[in-house]
């Protein structure tokens, strides 16, 4: 019988970093985007969400980049992939935008210069 007293623990609450000693886990490494980077991209996939071309997203932690996968279904594989690649630093630039083909779209140190390549649709062009 529960208590009103007594703290409920579930078997995963130490997996997930809790009182557990450092040794026992390794800890999890990897590059993940910041808060305002991640503002960045949600605002983009908002408006493409809103105007019904993207339904779904995913976000991947790697050991050597963070990975935002754009799809239009979730049972297909991503249309755009941003990649956060710090080791790139000081070459390409740490963003990149990657279509579906594995074209890279647009690579640079602004994210949001970077994001502007997802922003360009089809124009109309008068003869």
């Amino acid at each position: 019988m529960l208590s009103e007293t007594e703290p409920i623990v579930l078997p995963l609450a130490r997996k997930a970093g809790g009182d557990t000693n450092q040794t026992e886990l390794p800890r999890r490494g990897g590059i993940a985007f910041d808060r305002r980077e991640l503002a960045q991209i949600l605002n983009v996939y908002e408006r493409k969400v809103a105007s019904g071309e993207w339904r779904d997203y995913a976000i991947d932690t790697l050991r050597e980049k963070a990975v935002f996968s754009v799809f239009r279904r979730s049972s297909e594989c991503p249309l755009y992939r941003i990649e956060k690649a710090p080791k790139l630093a000081r070459r390409q630039g740490v963003y990149s935008v990657i279509a579906a083909t594995g074209l890279i779209l647009k690579r640079g140190h602004d994210l949001a210069r970077v994001l502007r390549a997802l922003d360009r649709g089809l124009r109309l062009v008068e003869v």
